[in-house]
């Protein structure tokens, strides 16, 4: 079956993008970033929140649902978790492109009781081209610029490293490009500007055969993301990252915002996973990016199917309806 990145991609190269192009991934890599509360708490029927985690099966689980609704374009996962799922062959009669994960930098390294956010990150790779390519033909590498010379040499290399490799074995990959997890004393709008400036110069040097499929960062602002997505569009797409989970109002609101200044992408972990109602949450971001409704509408949609679905909402309509993200009131 015809893989739906593919094809999307195509479309928005040769500049016949329409919203229903818009690819989504569901980020299912956590596992490399948070250890055993990776699958979300426990639920119970109702889906009300109760003492626990959910165990790996129940994540592999809500992998084979999502991929299996085709709602979603890409899955991205870990080496291990990712190795099981393709040897059952669940992506094999499907649109859906599995993806793997090829590098865990030390700013996502969030295990409980850890504080490795609260300096300059570092390069590092858990899994093997040699051994991933076997499985899958895409991956997500990750770099993250601190404002310091030594530290981003570090990262620059460590990319230019994985590229020679991507060529060898012919593997293709998308970037993702995190905002600096420590204080660089800048403003939102510099912020922005420098991450932007990175990510050029970081892809400048390379060719076309090696260049990144797409770009996976966080939104920092209307004027940062119009400024990128417009810079070469032919050539440079860019999708965001979900961040942490926020409201469901946080949630559409990014999708709405960053799809109308120009991205093209959504790259979101734990604004699905933690979800009430994963599969229900995707189909209104699809609505909600094909403007077939608000962000505020869609809120309310969801509860709504909550109610019918008989399932707990974590929070309340009124507090769920809250911005609480300050860069998506700009």
């Amino acid at each position: 079956m015809p893989k739906s990145l593919k094809l999307k991609l195509q479309k928005i190269r040769n500049q016949k993008y329409k919203p229903k192009d818009f690819i989504i991934a569901d980020a299912k890599d956590g596992d490399l970033a948070m250890g055993i509360t990776t699958p979300g708490p426990q639920r119970d029927k109702q889906g009300k929140i109760i003492q626990g985690f959910k165990k790996l099966k129940d994540y592999k689980k809500a992998m084979e649902v999502m991929t299996k609704s085709k709602l979603v374009d890409i899955m991205l996962m870990s080496a291990s978790v990712g190795e099981s799922l393709v040897e059952k062959k669940m992506f094999k009669s499907s649109p859906v492109t599995p993806a793997i994960r090829m590098n865990d930098t030390s700013d996502i390294w969030l295990m409980r009781n850890s504080n490795y956010r609260s300096t300059n990150p570092r390069p590092f790779r858990s899994a093997r081209i040699d051994k991933v390519s076997k499985l899958v033909d895409l991956g997500l590498f990750s770099v993250t610029f601190s404002k310091n010379v030594d530290f981003d040499l570090a990262m620059l290399n460590s990319y230019r490293n994985f590229r020679i490799e991507s060529l060898e074995y012919k593997f293709s990959h998308f970037l993702e490009v995190f905002n600096p997890p420590i204080d660089v004393g800048m403003n939102n709008q510099e912020l922005g500007d420098y991450v932007n400036d990175c990510i050029i110069k970081a892809i400048a040097g390379q060719t076309k055969e090696e260049r990144p499929l797409f770009l996976k960062i966080a939104y920092n602002g209307p004027k940062a993301m119009e400024e990128l997505a417009s810079y070469d569009p032919e050539n440079l797409i860019v999708g965001i990252l979900g961040g942490s989970k926020g409201t469901t109002r946080d949630c559409f609101e990014l999708i709405y915002k960053a799809s109308k200044y120009g991205a093209k992408v959504a790259l979101f972990g734990r604004k699905i996973n933690l979800s009430e109602d994963p599969i229900g949450l995707v189909q209104l971001m699809r609505k909600v990016v094909e403007r077939d409704t608000t962000p505020e509408e869609a809120v309310k949609i969801y509860h709504d199917q909550l109610i019918k679905k008989k399932l707990t909402p974590d929070r309340n309509l009124k507090n769920d309806l809250r911005i609480t993200d300050p860069i998506l009131k700009l």
